[in-house]
């Protein structure tokens, strides 16, 4: 648990960050690119995640799965990371090829537009380098060095934040924010893999595989990876996908600028289904699965506990928040983002879970599961986006979003261990029960809109932290070993804070 608690403090650092970085640069770009082209932009993004799955073919997660493993096997590490990191550029500089030549005989701007002749160009370009990034992150990972993975996160929201921008003044629009993002990726990468070879010998990733290694293994996990990471991805953009070509370009901004707060709430679960992985697949290989439905029960209930809390204060606060934040002609964001934060609970709770069960290497159990929330996120985006535009790709992406954690929750008892041993539900369901009114009172009751974004947050987080500690939804023992990481002597003054409250 304690390198768990060390991975997740320094990935859950680098999502804060990024966080805080996303949060200036997001209301920019809008203002910049407008929401026409910020619906163009939020198109291509979602063109290139879906893109990505083939061109990754589940190489991150398997190079930090397999390297996290530490077979005895002579330099392991550097023959995972060269077959990843093969595998993965032959495949990015397919994609480059195909989207080249989509580009080059006119179908892209046949379909969509002149501008996107270019644009397909330059999606090509970005797999690629992220391509790139991403193997050189994964090895630090899968190193457990995750201390000097994640603050390269960071430079790379960083770099394409400031390019980005700075292209986008000089009137490069959409093109800007593009090579912005090319930039970014390949300067963070090339750093990463400065780093990896501080850890281990370079030059055996570049030598040729021996015979006896593991290829079928490998690209067996790869294989089911690629179906599983495919429907997860399908949740995230369907959606996107479908907006722009049924309702055009500005509805298609409006809805992405929703949904981009509303994954803002994810920045901790994703802190945690990234350390999992490669830390479950140690445990399930050393322990048993009581000591794995402990850990990830606990996980779990502390998820829940803090999303929640993000939930109701961003419900409460968003008809005050979107305006200032995006300007007073995004507006029309609020009601989406409302529709789909109960459907961004259910996934956020959904994602440790599923990265478990992809540790222990049982991913036919998640496919299948992921699977069946894909297909009623597509079929109801596809009924209800041509006749309720934004309003239905909210009602849709929000159901196929909490169906997750349904299916996932059945999955994980399949695969061998029980998400939900300690949950606590009552307690936190009291919990909310009584801070609810609470926080939307008093967001109601103050009549500034930014009068409310100062005042309701920190009075919500006290009343909120109250209850969870009174009703024991989180016991105060819990919280050590994250306390212990507390500077002194401010470490001190929280035991007795946490003492008093409980």
């Amino acid at each position: 648990m304690a390198t768990i608690l060390k991975g997740f403090i320094s990935i859950f650092g680098a999502k804060v960050s990024n966080l805080v970085l996303m949060f200036v640069i997001t209301p920019i770009l809008v203002r910049l690119l407008g929401s026409s082209g910020y619906g163009d932009y939020s198109f291509l993004l979602s063109l290139t995640a879906v893109s990505f799955i083939l061109v990754n073919a589940g190489t991150f997660d398997g190079t930090r799965k397999f390297i996290a493993e530490n077979r005895e096997f002579a330099n392991w590490t550097e023959y995972v990371i060269g077959y990843y990191l093969r595998v993965g550029a032959i495949l990015a500089g397919f994609a480059l090829i195909i989207y080249s030549l989509i580009s080059w005989f006119g179908l892209s701007s046949f379909i969509f537009g002149p501008p996107f002749d270019l644009y397909f160009i330059l999606v090509g370009i970005l797999l690629l380098a992220k391509q790139y990034s991403n193997t050189s992150r994964g090895g630090l990972m899968g190193l457990s060095l995750e201390h000097q993975s994640e603050p390269l996160v960071v430079l790379r929201k960083f770099l394409f934040g400031l390019s980005a921008i700075c292209l986008a003044l000089l009137g490069l629009d959409v093109v800007g924010v593009l090579i912005g993002r090319i930039f970014a990726f390949t300067i963070v990468g090339t750093i990463g893999y400065i780093l990896l070879s501080r850890h281990i010998n370079i030059k055996y990733i570049f030598k040729k595989l021996p015979d006896d290694f593991p290829r079928k293994e490998l690209l067996a996990f790869n294989g089911l990876s690629i179906v599983l990471i495919f429907l997860i991805f399908s949740l995230y953009h369907v959606d996107i996908l479908l907006i722009r070509p049924l309702t055009g370009s500005d509805q298609a901004g409006f809805y992405k600028a929703a949904l981009v707060i509303a994954q803002f709430l994810w920045f901790a679960p994703r802190a945690l289904q990234t350390v999992l992985l490669h830390s479950s697949s140690e445990m399930w290989t050393t322990k048993g699965s009581d000591e794995v439905s402990d850990m990830i029960s606990q996980l779990t209930r502390f998820n829940v506990t803090f999303t929640l809390l993000l939930i109701l204060g961003l419900g409460s606060l968003a008809a005050d928040f979107v305006p200032i934040y995006y300007g007073p002609d995004f507006q029309q964001a609020v009601l989406p983002l409302l529709l789909l934060l109960p459907g961004t609970l259910g996934f956020a709770v959904t994602r440790p879970i599923m990265a478990v069960g992809q540790g222990k290497g049982t991913l036919r159990p998640l496919i299948v599961a992921t699977g069946a929330a894909a297909a009623i996120n597509l079929v109801l985006n596809l009924l209800l986006i041509p006749q309720y535009g934004m309003v239905g790709a909210g009602v849709a992406t929000s159901v196929g979003y909490g169906s997750m954690l349904v299916f996932h929750g059945i999955a994980a008892r399949r695969i061998g261990y029980d998400p939900f041993r300690d949950l606590r539900l009552a307690r936190i369901a009291i919990t909310a029960g009584v801070s609810a009114p609470v926080i939307v009172g008093l967001s109601l009751a103050i009549p500034h809109s930014i009068l409310s974004l100062v005042v309701v947050p920190p009075v919500g987080f006290v009343v909120y932290g109250v209850l969870v500690l009174r009703t024991r939804v989180i016991d105060v023992d819990e919280l050590d070993p994250i306390v212990e990481r507390v500077p002194e002597p401010v470490d001190a003054w929280v035991s007795r804070t946490l003492s008093i409250v409980a």
